[in-house]
């Protein structure tokens, strides 16, 4: 978009026709479990856990899947924390990230990451960083925090308008310098969207003058409200222009000393990929780790493949009812599916492409929240390039509204578009 429009957007009122933070709903129980745990279900542990402690927030991002703001209405006590800690390590959890909402809303944060660190786990934080004071920065370390990770997306006036707080750029910067000067150590998140996306060559430089060792970058994905302002998000042809200005991140971030770091959805294929993730063992994005090296739970309990995915659908069981190595293992379809999915479960584009069986339509987050189906992801940069070469792009446009909850999605359809403006809806989208 150009600079007058990014301005108009930048300036346009948030919509209000949802509750900003609508009271989840209490988990869902007693889900069934498979009989038998197989082989594969066995081998597969996860290495990586992201843990919503608390669904309370002292923001209001636009960009948040999770609808944050209040907590949930069951979450788990503080003796059920530490005790699904202990079934993390027992299942092989080497490292967990506490989110929430705001992790530090719990008054018992610091006694979680305590445990985390007593069972030789790393603990370590993603903060919006609104109340990251000198004293709560001194007790996260002095527990043993060891890293956090504070979001900064785009510029002061940018940042301020997708995180829905005046001042909460200022907040965060502070936050980054409080950790510091606590001892523990701080990496920065930035949301990819037509809002930010200027901003990253300066959010480049303001985190590496803030001691940030790491940079994860993520495209802003169609859930929560997100899914609210579509004109907010990238359209898959924005990767054209996105892309090689990743790539040339890249390179200043090791002339800073910064590591970037890409989130699973920002992919794929494409000729950056080595810029992007050589340091990866395969050298280049693979398929999406939900339930094979990562795990996800939300502050009730409720245990998931990825943290990112939709409570509804991809719910493997709850901690309430079951042992974590039970669900991880028989949590059903949810839980097994990327160990499970071929060539065969893809659609659309993604299963005529030549990287199929490698990449298997690559996040199955940000495809499933646009057509509430996974296995189709227009956000991949091969796609678009391949696109571009014949003379189309890819739009999609959201059809239905999401219905207001956390972790909910609206309905998107995909619109195939050629250079003499004909239109083309993908039916299996509709």
């Amino acid at each position: 978009m150009s600079a007058a429009e990014r301005d108009a957007l930048l300036r346009a009122p948030r919509p209000r026709s949802l509750p900003l933070a609508p009271m989840a709903e209490p988990a869902r129980r007693r889900l069934p479990l498979a009989d038998d745990a197989r082989a594969i279900d066995r081998r597969v542990r996860p290495i990586y856990a992201v843990w919503e402690i608390t669904l309370a927030c002292d923001l209001a991002c636009r960009h948040c899947g999770s609808r944050a703001g209040r907590d949930r209405p069951d979450e788990l006590s503080t003796e059920q924390c530490l005790d699904l800690v202990d079934q993390m390590a027992e299942l092989g959890v080497k490292e967990v990230s506490l989110i929430g909402g705001e992790a530090y809303l719990r008054d018992d944060w610091t006694d979680i990451i305590r445990r985390i660190r007593a069972r030789g786990m790393m603990a370590i934080l993603t903060t919006g960083g609104r109340g990251i004071t000198p004293e709560r920065a001194r007790d996260a370390a002095a527990a043993g925090l060891q890293s956090a990770s504070v979001s900064i997306d785009g510029d002061e006036a940018t940042h301020d308008r997708l995180r829905g707080v005046v001042g909460s750029y200022r907040a965060a910067l502070e936050a980054m310098k409080n950790l510091r000067a606590a001892g523990v150590q701080v990496s920065a998140n930035t949301q990819i969207n037509r809002l930010s996306a200027p901003d990253l060559p300066s959010v480049l430089e303001t985190i590496a003058d803030h001691g940030a060792h790491s940079w994860q970058i993520q495209l802003t994905v169609a859930m929560g409200r997100a899914a609210d302002e579509p004109e907010v998000l990238l359209q898959p042809y924005d990767l054209l222009e996105v892309f090689p200005m990743l790539a040339r991140l890249a390179e200043r971030c090791r002339e800073r000393g910064v590591r970037l770091w890409p989130g699973n959805n920002v992919g794929y294929f494409g000729p950056y990929e080595h810029a992007l993730r050589g340091t990866l063992p395969k050298g280049h994005m693979y398929s999406c780790g939900a339930g094979r090296s990562t795990l996800g739970v939300e502050a009730d309990g409720s245990i998931k493949g990825c943290p990112s995915l939709p409570t509804l659908s991809w719910t493997g069981g709850n901690i309430r009812d079951a042992k974590l190595v039970d669900i991880w293992e028989r949590g059903g379809t949810a839980m097994r599916y990327t160990r499970d999915r071929t060539v065969d479960d893809l659609w659309g584009y993604c299963r005529t492409c030549y990287y199929a069986d490698e990449c298997r339509a690559g996040c199955t987050w940000t495809g499933f929240v646009l057509f509430g189906r996974a296995g189709n992801n227009p956000y991949c940069h091969h796609r678009a390039l391949e696109m571009q070469r014949a003379g189309k792009r890819e739009r999609v446009v959201k059809v239905e509204s999401a219905p207001g909850q956390p972790f909910d999605h609206a309905r998107f359809e995909l619109i195939v578009e050629d250079v003499s403006g004909e239109e083309t809806r993908d039916a299996e989208t509709v």
